[in-house]
């Protein structure tokens, strides 16, 4: 089989607007939670998010681009154009036919539904835009990446709640191992923070109205972010060849199914998709030196993953580094693990561990290395990015440095 590796790297999100701001905001333990802005957020119940703030879209795409660019679109364009540029790849020829996408997304385009529901309904206008169907599509921002680059492989969106953008990067990884592929542009970006993105999470009850403290005894529920984190998966002896610039290699992957119950997760899930990941990448789990973890920040998740880490690591548990930054630049939904993944190439290239952050006090059924509050420096080979979705659907990469 191939080996895959990661050649160039992308994102926009509450943290910053480029991979190098968004490392350096991680490294420094910055928040990028705040109170949200836009109509109507006074009637809600929570007001904070981490939100993209200062971005300006009439500065990136024109007046017909954004006719057909949801938010989430946008954020996914920024982020594939940083990453493509970073690899230094062309698409043209055999290339462009050996090359493809696959995103993460939960809501797509759910600004545009927001809007427009808003104007049939409450404004009572009977008519819409004639692009808003293309415009709301969960695969309208693979599509126009693949349009954009020329991509003429595999493209698709996979749509797996907050573990879209993991199950995204596995595929990418395993058509490119398999050798359907040369190159896959993959990730993820959400962008669920509108008046109804939020009105229907508040329904849940798992939302925090104050701060995210992932694995603190005082945690109180998650915190929603957008944005997107896109990346260049690429056959390793294909950027061998050119002299590529490699930022880390994916060494497996595994996705497991809890069968069990549509909120809460459960342990042995979780615990089956980090067995897995490990055995895929044929290393021995002594190796693993740090884990992005889910780490939503709710009472359900935290100690659940807590519990499956030390199922599967045992006594290397008390070993292991394992932190969320979600406290950071919240819970992107299903563009969260390709963010998140930021952290990890971070961890592998300057051996910097991103911290929890608002971490206030311990909890015994969390009862793991949580790096809180500030960025540790600790040189790791391999480490772990976790995410377990709502359906109980988990998927979970290993990444290796080169």
């Amino acid at each position: 089989m191939k080996r895959v590796v990661i050649t160039g790297a992308g994102t926009i999100n509450a943290l910053g607007q480029d991979v190098a701001s968004t490392q350096e905001a991680m490294r420094e333990g910055r928040c990028g939670i705040g109170p949200l802005e836009f109509r109507d957020v006074e009637r809600l119940t929570v007001r904070i998010g981490a939100q993209v703030k200062g971005f300006e879209p009439e500065s990136v795409f024109n007046r017909q681009q954004l006719s057909l660019y949801d938010r989430f679109t946008q954020f996914t364009l920024i982020a594939a154009r940083q990453a493509v540029a970073q690899s230094g790849l062309t698409f043209h020829g055999e290339m462009a036919d050996r090359s493809g996408v696959v995103l993460g997304t939960s809501g797509g385009g759910l600004t545009t539904q927001d809007e427009n529901y808003r104007a049939v309904y409450e404004e009572g206008k009977n008519r819409v835009h004639p692009f808003v169907v293309p415009k709301l599509m969960n695969n309208a921002a693979a599509s126009h990446v693949s349009m954009e680059f020329n991509l003429r492989g595999p493209s698709f969106t996979v749509a797996t709640a907050c573990a879209s953008s993991n199950h995204a990067m596995g595929q990418a990884f395993q058509m490119i191992r398999s050798g359907m592929c040369t190159a896959m542009i993959t990730g993820g970006s959400e962008a669920m923070l509108c008046f109804g993105g939020v009105k229907a999470w508040e329904g849940l009850r798992v939302m925090s109205r104050d701060a995210c403290r992932p694995f603190s005894a005082t945690r109180n529920g998650m915190v929603q972010g957008e944005g997107a984190g896109v990346f260049v998966f690429e056959d390793y002896d294909h950027a061998r060849a050119r002299g590529a610039e490699i930022l880390g290699e994916v060494l497996g992957f595994a996705m497991t199914s809890d069968a069990a119950d549509i909120v809460m997760p459960s342990k042995q899930g979780a615990a089956r998709a980090i067995s897995g990941a490990l055995r895929d990448a044929q290393v021995d789990r002594t190796r693993v030196g740090y884990i992005n973890a889910h780490g939503t920040g709710t009472a359900a998740n935290d100690k659940t993953e807590s519990a499956a880490v030390a199922d599967v690591f045992g006594t290397h548990a008390d070993d292991l580094m394992i932190s969320s930054t979600k406290s950071m630049h919240g819970h992107l939904i299903g563009g969260t693990g390709a963010v998140e993944l930021l952290a990890c190439l971070m961890a592998l290239n300057d051996g910097i561990i991103a911290p929890t952050i608002g971490y206030e006090e311990p909890d015994p059924e969390c009862a793991l290395d949580v790096v809180p509050n500030e960025a540790r420096e600790r040189e790791v080979d391999v480490v772990l990015s976790n995410a377990f979705a709502f359906g109980g659907l988990n998927a979970v990469l290993a990444l290796a440095r080169i």
